[in-house]
């Protein structure tokens, strides 16, 4: 999947497959969330607490972020005995398996500069309120908050925006439906901010988040894009289980840059592997540069016929416009990942669909990257077998409901994946001709 690649300093939470391929998620019990606080690698633990509305720590699965001296830098899996401290447990599997680890030197102090939040949403004012609750708790300086009402059917949204968080949130109603169309909204509508910001309503941002995604602007100023560190805020259901067993949303712990004149020797697909450099629920763009690319593409997108690739598409437009993309794990959002088989499903064809519909949109919109892309196909190709290879191998065990659990990526959704990549060019071209025509994407 374009969005669940193994990445440094993560580990998978499956085994090795044993069994054929299964059309039902396997049982799976519960694991627990939570953050893990070390002074140094071999100092005390300052504290072990699970993520905000998450059960309490005790006995069974834990899943936690490790941070020393504040800064993620690992996540650790652990089976918490009965009568055992989950804290000295988790310290000690992360201590054998890192060592004398030590998180790469800050990059010095930066003032972030001033910064609106984007919030695009539709019809789901409960999660929308956890969102915003974390969001108005950012540290940052200077910044605002701004939600997109996307194609409502209900008043709850401004109802909720316009009533509890009256004067601290901003309201914008867009009628069309579509995730890039929401976004294009947003940045029609801010004018005096130097960096946009965008996550989605199913998340709970770290207080610091919003400060470690901007900064980096003020001291790069050839930056265009940065995007941050995405972990599961619940892990609760197998659906959610199996989605962050193959690695979820997370791209590593290690600060990457990306930037065209210098391509990444491990990606040689690039700029085309666009789904490495972060995710749509925690990105920011300095405004001048994505409006300078014509924001994102109203054919892209949830919503769409499409299905999803606004956020990819909007990465490589930046880059190849001549801008550098930061990867920065220091800014954290907890994501809710989907809880159901169904969801699941219906989330393996749509990041199919939006991969191929985003290198569709690239190439119909900047037909010069075309030979570039052809040139990359062969080592491209090597690269993605290896790389099944190795999902299909397996990884470290999932604690399940009769001990370590063996739960290889369904051979359903890899088939789903591959369907959604057919399709995917098809919905585009659905897309674009509603929009030709005047009507709804």
């Amino acid at each position: 999947m374009p969005h669940t690649s193994r990445t440094p300093n993560q580990p998978h939470l499956s085994s090795r497959p044993d069994s054929p391929s299964r059309r039902r998620l396997p049982e799976l019990s519960p694991i627990a969330v939570a953050e893990l606080d070390l002074d140094g690698p071999d100092g005390e633990v300052l504290s072990l607490t699970a993520v905000p509305g998450g059960p309490p720590l005790g006995a069974g699965g834990i899943y936690a972020l490790v941070r020393l001296r504040g800064r993620p830098v690992a996540t650790v899996l652990g089976q918490i005995p009965a009568g055992e401290d989950p804290a000295e447990v988790l310290t000690a599997a992360f201590r054998a398996r890192e060592g004398r680890y030590e998180p790469p030197p800050d990059d010095g102090p930066a003032v972030p500069p001033a910064t609106t939040v984007v919030v695009a949403t539709r019809e789901r004012a409960a999660q929308l309120a956890r969102a915003l609750d974390s969001l108005l708790a950012q540290d940052h300086p200077d910044f605002r908050v701004l939600v997109v009402d996307n194609a409502p059917v209900t008043t709850a949204t401004r109802d909720l925006v316009e009533g509890a968080y009256a004067g601290r949130v901003g309201y914008v109603h867009e009628p069309v439906p579509g995730l890039a169309v929401a976004h294009n909204r947003a940045v029609a509508t801010v004018r005096d901010r130097e960096v946009l910001a965008f996550t989605d309503d199913d998340v709970i941002a770290d207080p610091h988040w919003l400060t470690a995604l901007t900064a980096p602007f003020a001291a790069d100023p050839g930056l265009g894009c940065v995007t941050g560190l995405i972990l599961p805020a619940r892990l609760t259901t197998p659906a959610q289980i199996l989605l962050e067993s193959h690695g979820g949303f997370a791209k590593g712990f290690e600060p990457r840059l990306y930037d065209l004149a210098r391509p990444p020797a491990d990606e040689p697909l690039f700029p085309f592997t666009a789904g490495s450099f972060g995710s749509g629920a925690n990105m920011a763009f300095r405004t001048e540069a994505l409006r300078a690319v014509g924001g994102f593409d109203p054919a892209t997108g949830t919503g769409t016929p499409a299905r999803g690739g606004d956020d990819l598409y909007a990465f490589v437009r930046i880059l190849a416009a001549g801008h550098r993309l930061r990867y920065t794990p220091g800014a954290l959002v907890w994501h809710h990942h989907r809880e159901t088989w169904q969801d699941l499903r219906n989330q393996a064809y749509g990041y199919g669909a939006g991969l191929t519909a985003y290198l569709t949109a690239v190439l119909v919109r900047r037909p010069a990257l075309l030979p570039a892309l052809l040139a990359k196909v062969p080592r491209g190709l090597a690269h993605a077998r290896a790389i099944t290879a190795h999902r299909a191998d397996g990884g470290e065990a999932a604690p399940g409901a009769h001990g370590a659990g063996t739960y290889p990526w369904p051979r359903g959704l890899s088939r789903l994946e591959r369907r959604g990549m057919l399709y995917g060019p098809i919905g585009y071209a659905k897309a674009r001709g509603r929009l030709r025509g005047g009507g709804k994407p």
